[in-house]
C-alpha cells in the first residue's frame, strides 16, 4: 500500500511517499514560496539524484500537480502512474471537538473542517485547499484528514475548561485544545517500545521543544493534559511565542503603546519568547553560544525556557499522578544536551537522574537516564509523517466522524 502524506501551509507543501508494506520511504520533499517569488520544488528519492526545480508555482493546485508528476516522472519517479497511490494522509491543524480520531474525507467532513476554520484561520484553510485539490486530481485515492487536536481530545473537562462565563465555552467553544497532538502520541508509543512495556501500564510525559514547545501528559496511552491551549501561544516559553502570561498584559501593552490588541497579539507570537528575552535570535544554537561568550540576556533566555520547562513537568507530574518515563523530542529535544540536562537537574527530587555521557548524544534515539534514576528519560526523534501514515492506512478503509 503506497500513502502520500502532506503538510499544506499557506505557502509550502512538504510531502512523503510511504510504501507501507516494506515500512520505507520513496521519496519525500517540499515546494516552498508557494505563489511568491523564488518559487521551487525539493525532491529527494532513494537510488536517484536529487531534484530542485525552481519555477513559478502560483497556487496549491499547481504544486501538488508538480509533486505527483515527479513521483510518475521518467527520471525521478518511484511508482508508475498515479493509480498507485492508495490513499492521502493530510496534516490538519484544529478538528475541533468533531474529530476524535483520523477520519476518511467526505462532503460532510469537508464542512466540518471549514466550521473549524475559525478556530485555526491561518492553518486550516491550506490544509483543506490541500484536500479539495487532491480529491480532484487523484479522485481513485482515499482522502485521511489526521488532525493534530485529536490526541488531546480524551483530555478531561476539568482539564480543558477554561474559568470563564461557561456560555464562551457552550456558544463559541472557548476552550484548550492542544497541538502536536500527533507528535505526542508516536514519541510516547515509541517510548514504551524501547521500555519494553505496553504503553497502557505507563504514565509518560512528553517534550516536543522545537521554535514551538509544547508537554504532555499521557496517562495508559491517552493525553489527560497539555500545555499549549486554545491557541499554540500558550504554554511554556518558546522561540517566539511568549507561552503564558497575565492576559490584562495585552489591554496594558495596547494602552502603553498605543496599538491594537491584533498587534500586541504579533508581538506575542512572533517576537516574543527566546528572541524578545535575548534580543539576539530564537535558535538555541545561537543562544546557547552566546551564552557560553557571556551574553548575560542569552543566559537569561535560557534559564527561562529551561525553568518554564520545568515547572510545567512538575504540574504535569501531579495531573498524572506519577510518572514512569520522559522524552524529549523535536529540534532542541533531540538536539541540546545542555537543556535536556538543565530540566532534568530541576527534577532530581523526583529521582530523575541523567546519564552525562548518554546525554551527549544529538539527534540519535536512546535512553540517557542512570540504571538508578526512578524514571526513565529517552531522546527520541519525532516522526509525524510515518505516524500520520500507520493512521491513514488503519483509517483509510473505515472511519466515522464524531
Amino acid at each position: 500500500m503506497n500513502i502520500l502524506i502532506l503538510n499544506c501551509g499557506s505557502s509550502s507543501i512538504k510531502y512523503k511517499l510511504f510504501k507501507m508494506d516494506q515500512n520505507t520511504v520513496l521519496a519525500r520533499g517540499v515546494v516552498e514560496r508557494i505563489g511568491l517569488t523564488g518559487s521551487q520544488l525539493r525532491y529527494r528519492a532513494g537510488g536517484k539524484n536529487d531534484l530542485v526545480d525552481a519555477k513559478p508555482v502560483p497556487g496549491h493546485r499547481e504544486a501538488l500537480e508538480m509533486i505527483l508528476q515527479t513521483l510518475i516522472s521518467g527520471g525521478h519517479g518511484v511508482i508508475g502512474n498515479l493509480k498507485e497511490i492508495d490513499a492521502v494522509g493530510h496534516r490538519v491543524v484544529h478538528g475541533g471537538e468533531y474529530f476524535q480520531q483520523p477520519v476518511a474525507v467526505d462532503n460532510n467532513v469537508l464542512e466540518l473542517l471549514e466550521e473549524c476554520s475559525q478556530l485555526a484561520p491561518l492553518h486550516n484553510p491550506p490544509n483543506i485547499m490541500g484536500i479539495k485539490v487532491c480529491r480532484q486530481l487523484i479522485p481513485h485515492a482515499a482522502q485521511v484528514a489526521v488532525f493534530d487536536t485529536a490526541f488531546h481530545q480524551t483530555i478531561p473537562d476539568y482539564a480543558y475548561m477554561y474559568a470563564i462565563p461557561y456560555k464562551y465555552y457552550r456558544e463559541h467553544k472557548i476552550r484548550k485544545y492542544g497541538f502536536h497532538g500527533t507528535s505526542h502520541k508516536y514519541v510516547s508509543r515509541r517510548a514504551a517500545e524501547l521500555a519494553d512495556e505496553t504503553v497502557k501500564k505507563l504514565k509518560i510525559i512528553t517534550c516536543h521543544l522545537g521554535n514551538g514547545a509544547s508537554l504532555c501528559a499521557i496517562d495508559g496511552d491517552r493525553s489527560v493534559d497539555t500545555t499549549m491551549g486554545f491557541t499554540p501561544l500558550a504554554g511554556v516559553i518558546m522561540g517566539t511565542r511568549c507561552g503564558d502570561v497575565d492576559p490584562a498584559i495585552v489591554d496594558y501593552m495596547s494602552g502603553i503603546e498605543g496599538i491594537t490588541g491584533a498587534e500586541v497579539l504579533e508581538i506575542l507570537n512572533k517576537h516574543s519568547g527566546v528572541l524578545g528575552l535575548s534580543g539576539l535570535s530564537s535558535d538555541f544554537r545561537d543562544l546557547e553560544q552566546a551564552a557560553l561568550e557571556g551574553h548575560p540576556r542569552a543566559r537569561l533566555a535560557l534559564d527561562m525556557f529551561i525553568y518554564s520547562i520545568a515547572k510545567n513537568i512538575g504540574a504535569l507530574i501531579a495531573a498524572l499522578g506519577g510518572l514512569d518515563a520522559l522524552v524529549f523530542t523535536a529540534g532542541i529535544g533531540e538536539n541540546s544536551p545542555g537543556v535536556r540536562a538543565g530540566i532534568c537537574s530541576k527534577l532530581n527530587y523526583m529521582g530523575i537522574l541523567l546519564d552525562d555521557g548518554k546525554n551527549s548524544t544529538s539527534g540519535e534515539e536512546t535512553l540517557i537516564s542512570t540504571s538508578d534514576s526512578l524514571v526513565q528519560v529517552f531522546v527520541i526523534p519525532t516522526d509525524e509523517e510515518k505516524m500520520i501514515a500507520e493512521e491513514t492506512k488503519t483509517a483509510a478503509s473505515n472511519l466515522t466522524y464524531k
